[in-house]
């Protein structure tokens, strides 16, 4: 007897229905994204994952976020993380399976856990920390010092970025007059050509400054990374390895100033100085400059000073030894009451930071407590908008719409043919109208 040949939608068909009913409810899934678009408000996606110790791909999947969740799960997964969700991050996704006759099978993503991905991004950080740690070069870079009269300065930026235009700005408009040297190494400072663009302008800056080592004069006396701008979600690029050993290693003291307060990230931690904004790094070097300033003025008014005072205590010794006793006396009884004066000043001074260290404690309790309901608010908010969600997805009428019908017996639902009887009244629901029907 020849075999039963099925049409391939008929075939497809059959899947789909064999996934609904063994695959029905919803799945978390751990897994890293090897691709993500937005197309139409809905969020495409590519799921991977790898075996730990070879690296090779195991595992392969695509998935789908509609619209309807996608508009809230995205602002509030980057609120949480200050991260865009992007190829090669590792995911805890709520799914459920579905097959489209025309389309096939993808995993549909109802809500996306943000804390799973701190987790994981916290975990690769701590791992880099630790790497760069054995690898002995986590505090090389603090270990430099910056020259005294650092006036020659390579800059790695954007050239479009505002922020690199108000560095130039405020080095060359300070208060002091103070005359900078800078030359421009262009970067990109965001998205996922950060780290080798930034890595390629060091090495350009290294080559020059090995060049001219020769003639015993290297042309840049440090190096500055400032990103003006730019947003939060994409400060990913200066958390890598590559990155970071680079600038360990580097031979110059590097000054970082991104353009972000709320974390460091590791590229801050392993630089010479780490400032929030391309303007305070301008402020620092500026500050710096005057510092070595002051101390060369100080130094000139303190052997000036000295000088004075040694020829005037000469001068006093010749002229008084007559009256040393009274003196030497007069002497010790200020320095007594000056010791007098200087204890109680310090113990005002202590008694005041006292109250000044708890009072900011009470501040910063006062500061926490809002910050805390309001991450609480938003959190029950977005369980509540999901919840929504689910159930708007769940309402009877919509399978009605989509062709399927529910057959019903003395007002209840008939899941077993085998319970009916000749005679049986039964009714069938439909989208539009019902169709009543006798067991014959």
């Amino acid at each position: 007897m020849p075999q039963q040949t099925l049409t391939l939608l008929e075939l497809n068909s059959l899947v789909r229905q064999v996934i609904a009913s063994e695959l029905s409810r919803e799945y978390w899934v751990e897994a890293e994204l090897s691709e993500c678009r937005e197309n139409n408000g809905h969020c495409y996606m590519e799921l991977i994952q790898k075996d730990e110790r070879s690296n090779t791909p195991v595992a392969r999947a695509s998935a789908k976020c509609w619209r309807s969740a996608w508009s809230v799960i995205r602002p509030y997964f980057e609120r949480i993380t200050q991260q865009r969700i992007h190829a090669g991050m590792k995911l805890r996704m709520n799914v459920y399976a579905q097959f489209h006759e025309a389309y096939g099978f993808s995993w549909i993503v109802t809500d996306i856990d943000p804390t799973f991905t701190l987790g994981d991004m916290a975990r690769r950080r701590q791992e880099i920390i630790r790497q760069l740690k054995e690898e002995g070069v986590f505090d090389l870079q603090r270990e430099l010092s910056l020259p005294f009269f650092c006036q020659r300065i390579a800059i790695i930026s954007a050239p479009t970025a505002a922020g690199y235009g108000d560095f130039c700005n405020q080095l060359a408009n300070n208060p002091y007059g103070f005359k900078f040297q800078t030359q421009l190494f262009p970067a990109i400072m965001q998205g996922e050509q950060v780290e080798q663009s930034i890595i390629a302008a060091l090495e350009m800056i290294y080559s020059e400054n090995a060049e001219n080592a020769e003639y015993c004069e290297r042309p840049f006396d440090c190096v500055v990374i400032i990103r003006g701008g730019g947003a939060t979600a994409d400060m990913s690029g200066f958390d890598t390895l590559a990155l970071a050993e680079n600038v360990a290693n580097f031979p110059l003291p590097i000054i970082t100033g991104i353009g972000h307060d709320r974390d460091e990230c590791i590229l801050d931690m392993v630089s010479h100085v780490r400032v929030k904004t391309p303007t305070a790094a301008a402020a620092f070097l500026i500050d710096h400059l005057k510092q070595v300033l002051d101390v060369v003025n100080d130094s000139q008014s303190r052997l000036t000073r000295y000088a004075q005072q040694k020829f005037s205590t000469l001068n006093i010794q010749l002229t008084t030894l007559q009256e040393i006793l009274p003196k030497l006396f007069s002497a010790v009884k200020a320095r007594q009451d000056t010791r007098i004066d200087h204890l109680s000043h310090r113990l005002i001074t202590a008694a005041r930071e006292g109250l000044t260290t708890h009072r900011t404690s009470i501040d910063i309790l006062e500061t926490r407590i809002p910050v805390l309901l309001e991450r609480r608010l938003t959190t029950e908010k977005h369980r509540l908008q999901l919840t929504e969600e689910k159930a708007k997805s769940m309402d009877p009428a919509l399978l009605l719409r989509r062709g399927y019908s529910i057959t019903l017996k003395d007002g209840k639902a008939v899941k077993d043919a085998t319970l009916l009887q000749k005679g049986d009244m039964i009714e069938t629901r439909l989208d539009k109208g019902t169709i009543k029907s006798i067991i014959a």
